[in-house]
């Protein structure tokens, strides 16, 4: 149904396409060297059907990658109105000649990165998308991709693919003057990008949607909050902790399910703290230090929450805190950030930002062990401006360099599982270099 339809198909899709389906994908791929050495369009014959590439141009900034379009001649008119008819409907079977669920078995394999074109096709496949459906039935297939959402300006966001290496601009918030100036977290869940607040007179939650590309207000938990800890697992993320609109910090906890759009209250915490930090490793979830007690007592426990029995275990020594001796000129408790942690394949690390270190939790001997460095560019303040976030397999960290007139972010990764930190640099782009606020989405 694609043949008389001019479509853009990335020089990486090959990587969109599983070949052990059971869908066979034809993968056009053309080297860049072919490109260069002839200015005419390329042709190929395959049995009277005449396929013509023609290259388009890069954007600048690396914004999108360049892509080839593809065209298909040398049909009869009739087999194209034909075509145009399918393409026009609003069939069920998305792909007619293959039927709905082979269809939609080739539609998960795709990078989310190439719906946006897909959903132009017709009705029916934008339907599909924007309705969420489709990314369920890749959750439910195990069909997972991770991009990094942060802002290093005010009210902007940004998005970054690190298989791709492509940075993409958001929608640009439009929220009161009383939001822009607050303290603010974020947190990705399922299709979404949640961005808590406050409002003049009380906390307020702005929402985008990856389906829409729009940002929403509205909603409300059962118990706002601000300074909290959080995490996501799929389609459901937990908040435990933080302070209340009168500024008393809480032990409640609270589970959204974005599918549903709703708030459930939990069982509350053994201890009320803030400013503390959130993880999910093996099915459960991990609320760790940050400050709790009338004087502002810095918390070294951390607390897991069994979802099967809906029960807290406090678990004693496991924030990274540094230990020994104190330093020179070192910050009080409150004006350091919550806790660098970050889980990948259910391994706990932290990122002391003072020694420039990695730490990985061994859970065997409830210890904190050294690992490696951290990039040499990750600069922040007591913590604050550095993102340390698992995305898939890999550990990243986003920053830049605090030096008046550098003003450029850096995306570097580690995957733990090739070796001892070796930091690969996968994206650098004139920006900010503090980063607000940053999450990632994996759907």
């Amino acid at each position: 149904m694609l043949e008389d339809r001019a479509c853009l198909v990335s020089r990486d899709y090959s990587r969109t396409c599983d070949r052990e389906g059971s869908w066979p994908c034809m993968n056009y791929r053309l080297e860049k060297s072919e490109v260069q050495q002839s200015k005419r369009r390329l042709e190929e014959t395959n049995g009277g059907e005449e396929v013509i590439v023609r290259k388009v141009s890069k954007r600048s900034g690396n914004q999108i990658d360049t892509g080839f379009f593809m065209s298909f001649s040398g049909q009869s008119d009739q087999s194209n109105r034909q075509r145009r008819e399918g393409d026009n409907s609003d069939s069920s079977s998305l792909i007619a000649a293959i039927g709905r669920d082979n269809s939609i078995s080739c539609l998960i394999k795709c990078s989310r990165a190439d719906y946006g074109a897909i959903a132009s096709l017709n009705r029916s496949f934008r339907s599909l998308i924007r309705s969420g459906e489709l990314y369920k039935l890749r959750r439910q297939n195990g069909v997972v991709e991770h991009w990094v959402y942060f802002s290093c300006q005010l009210l902007e966001w940004e998005a970054f693919d690190p298989s791709r290496r492509h940075w993409m601009h958001l929608p640009r918030m439009n929220p009161n003057e009383c939001f822009v100036f607050a303290d603010k977290e974020s947190l990705a869940v399922g299709t979404e990008l949640l961005v808590f607040g406050k409002a003049l007179m009380s906390h307020v939650i702005y929402r985008y949607s990856l389906l829409t590309n729009t940002w929403t207000s509205g909603m409300s938990m059962n118990s706002p909050r601000c300074l909290f800890g959080s995490a996501s697992l799929g389609e459901i993320a937990i908040l435990a902790g933080g302070c209340d609109s009168h500024g008393n910090i809480l032990s409640s906890a609270e589970l959204y399910n974005s599918e549903e759009g709703t708030w459930t209250t939990l069982p509350s915490m053994k201890k009320p703290r803030k400013m503390c930090s959130g993880v999910f490793m093996d099915g459960n979830f991990y609320v760790i230090g940050g400050i709790g007690g009338a004087d502002g007592e810095l918390l070294t426990c951390a607390e897991e929450y069994n979802l099967e029995t809906q029960t807290w275990t406090e678990i004693p020594n496991m924030s990274p805190v540094r230990t020994g001796a104190a330093r020179d000129n070192e910050p009080p408790a409150a004006s350091e950030a919550p806790p660098l942690i970050a889980v990948v394949n259910n391994q706990l690390y932290a990122a002391d930002y003072a020694d420039m270190e990695v730490r990985k939790y061994d859970k065997d001997n409830r210890v904190w062990v050294t690992v490696g460095r951290l990039p040499e560019r990750a600069d922040s303040m007591y913590g604050w401006g550095l993102a340390f976030r698992g995305c898939g397999d890999r550990l990243i960290v986003i920053g830049g360099p605090r030096n008046v007139g550098e003003g450029f972010i850096e995306v570097n990764s580690w995957v733990p599982s090739e070796g001892p930190p070796q930091w690969d640099l996968l994206g650098r782009k004139r920006s900010g270099s503090f980063v607000y606020n940053c999450a990632v989405m994996g759907c």
